[in-house]
């Protein structure tokens, strides 16, 4: 109890203010979980109380609404929609168990990327166009182009970043300024790495994109999505609800059917203001093992900031107010946590807000452990990129303390940390540890006193460790058991291994001069372990950089490599790299023209080293402790003889 105290009042000073307010501990007692609304007509009556406008109706830019004609309140909500499936086939091209390329946080959760893998095919999403490789029995040859849109749809505005494949059956996610949604294009791909559309679906949705985050996700064969939707308490309550229309020319708003009825709407008794936002945070889940791949979603109603995080049976969404009281403290929190398995949700009152998906972790223990900041704001956008990250905290609870909301994660729960440096907050759990620390992000390098990270053991209570590193942290991975840091000091850039024992210290330092990252997305970067201290790294970078690159010219920019790291008991020596040659291309694009997601990719499939970069793919064979080039290929539109 001594001890305590002085952080129970150090929190009430700082960082959770609001919080101390209603700090009280949770108590057992029979589970609960969120309240739904019981049908159109209740919720359209919650809605109401805001009618008519008392104040100015808030800004809708940025968000993009449809004004589809909706069932009126009280009729019975919609069976889920369904996707109409390909023929069958005799045999499916893709394993069961196919090797993964893509570097994910949580094993198992597959999320939503520019390259992913079918059977002996590469399939390469790039400026709105779906390419495959054929890369079995030593191969490395293009096979077949597609656009990542549907016949007679407009490409214009619209982003195609993220791909997820399952089975015989590859999901294009895109957003749409022009329309307004998220597109779902559904594509067949055969054995010999052939593709056809099948069919395009539109989902109501806002601007999910974020510049560390990815909207998809697929577990087994369950496709997930994440969607924000701002409400508009002062017009029709239902028109920018969750619903789906099967996409072709001529498509007419009425066309949408909504797949969240009322009793899939949640809330809490936090009280929301529209002046500020409301938001129904919505997950759609779609089975791709059904004949007919049907979709559903819930939704829970919040303030507009916000994160989420996808284990491997819940989503969770931390919402935040933009808010400020007359003490400039910021409004308190919810986290919600929405299960897999259609379960009704459940959620706890909290404070501060987490940076991005990398702040969670739902621990084996039952735990769920979320680093948050006093001035975060969820990951919209650029908002992960705040340079002052604010005071830091540790938040850990039970899931069980999850229940209808109406409770508030104790002071107990939260662990006051240190805080960084100015700079962008990188976070990441890694074994038993937090890890954390502030860097550069999307801003030209520069000396700043941000040459050190914080490493935290986030189940045994005991203090944070400084562990020193001579530069910025801009990346944090896992590395087996353990982690490497990479980051800048003046134009060089650094890899520092750090050992993860019963204390975190850093153990051996790569420099790569008048260099710097080419992707800070987290799957720019692929841990290939091959025992358990020893494995190989890469990571694109660009080199030479002269004072510095930042990193929003990658958006426009390739990577000029693919460095290759060995790590041999956290001792990292270099391989080489694999380089870009092919230069600009006129692709003719017509769609997705800025690479928002990147472009290049480190790739490890079947004891074979690729480097993608651009419209190149590059292989390179390890030998005598170096990698050298065998072979290249351009998958270029010209070079498969379309445009």
């Amino acid at each position: 109890m001594p001890r305590l105290l002085p952080l129970a009042a150090l929190l009430c000073a700082t960082l959770f203010a609001n919080t101390c307010l209603a700090a009280t501990p949770v108590q057992p007692a029979p589970r609960k979980t969120l309240t739904a609304f019981s049908s159109d007509a209740e919720l359209a009556a919650w809605l109401a109380k805001w009618h008519p406008p008392a104040r100015a109706q808030p800004s809708m830019s940025g968000m993009a609404n449809d004004a589809a004609a909706q069932s009126a309140p009280g009729a019975p909500p919609p069976a889920p929609m369904a996707m109409a499936a390909p023929a069958k086939e005799a045999k499916s091209a893709a394993k069961d168990e196919q090797e993964s390329v893509t570097n994910v946080q949580t094993a198992g959760v597959d999320e939503g990327g520019i390259v992913k893998v079918h059977g002996d095919h590469l399939v390469v999403l790039r400026r709105g166009r779906l390419f495959t490789v054929a890369v079995g029995r030593g191969n490395l040859e293009p096979v077949a182009m597609a656009d990542a849109y549907g016949a007679g749809i407009s490409p214009g505005g619209t982003w195609y970043d993220e791909m997820l494949i399952s089975g015989d059956t590859i999901v294009v996610i895109g957003y749409s300024y022009q329309r307004g949604g998220t597109e779902v294009g559904v594509f067949n791909i055969d054995r010999e790495g052939h593709l056809s559309h099948r069919n395009t679906w539109h989902m109501r949705s806002n601007d999910y994109y974020s510049s560390r985050n990815y909207a998809s996700r697929l577990i087994g064969n369950k496709l997930v999505f994440y969607t924000p939707l701002a409400v508009n308490a002062w017009g029709d309550p239902f028109a920018n609800f969750p619903a789906v229309r099967r996409w072709h020319d001529g498509a007419l708003p009425q066309e949408f059917k909504r797949i969240a009825p009322a009793t899939r709407i949640y809330r809490t008794d936090e009280p929301l203001d529209p002046n500020e936002g409301i938001v129904l945070h919505s997950v759609t889940t779609c089975d791709l093992a059904k004949p007919e791949m049907s979709c559903s979603a819930s939704a829970v109603l919040g303030p507009a900031g916000r994160v989420f995080y996808v284990s491997a049976s819940s989503v969770y969404v931390w919402t935040t107010s933009y808010r400020y009281d007359n003490r400039g403290q910021q409004a308190k929190s919810g986290v919600f946590r929405i299960p897999l398995d259609g379960e009704a949700p459940t959620a706890l009152k909290a404070a501060g807000s987490p940076t991005d998906q990398f702040s969670f972790l739902e621990s084996e223990d039952g735990y769920l452990n979320v680093l948050v900041r006093s001035n975060g704001r969820g990951d919209a956008m650029w908002a992960a990129e705040k340079q002052n990250p604010g005071d830091m905290a540790l938040m850990r609870v039970r899931l069980s303390s999850f229940g209808d909301g109406t409770t508030t994660a104790p002071l107990s729960a939260y662990k006051l940390l240190p805080r960084p440096a100015d700079g962008a907050l990188q976070n990441r759990f890694v074994g038993p540890y937090l890890i954390y620390g502030s860097g550069n992000s999307w801003s030209r390098p520069r000396d700043n006193e941000a040459r050190r990270a914080y490493a935290v053991r986030f189940a045994d209570g005991s203090a944070a460790q400084t562990v020193n590193l001579g530069h910025s942290v801009d990346r944090i991975e896992a590395m087996g058991r353990n982690a490497v840091v990479v980051g800048t000091s003046g134009s060089s850039l650094y890899f520092s291994s750090v050992r993860l024992d019963r204390e975190a210290s850093p153990a051996y330092r790569y420099v790569r001069e008048n260099a710097a990252q080419g992707e800070s997305r987290s799957q720019g970067f692929f841990y290939k372990p091959d025992g358990d201290d020893s494995g190989t790294v890469g990571l694109p970078i660009v080199n030479p950089v002269g004072n510095g690159r930042a990193a929003h010219r990658r958006l426009r920019e390739g990577s000029a490599a693919v460095l290759y790291l060995r790590n041999d008991a956290l001792r990292l020596d270099e391989l080489g790299a694999l380089y870009a040659r092919g230069g600009q291309v006129n692709d003719h694009c017509q769609a997705s023209c800025v690479d928002w997601y990147g472009n290049a990719r480190p790739l490890f499939l079947k004891n074979r080293v690729f480097a993608l970069m651009g419209y190149e793919i590059v292989e390179g064979r390890i030998e005598g402790g170096a990698i050298n080039e065998i072979r290249r290929v351009s998958f270029a539109p010209d070079t498969l003889g379309m445009r």
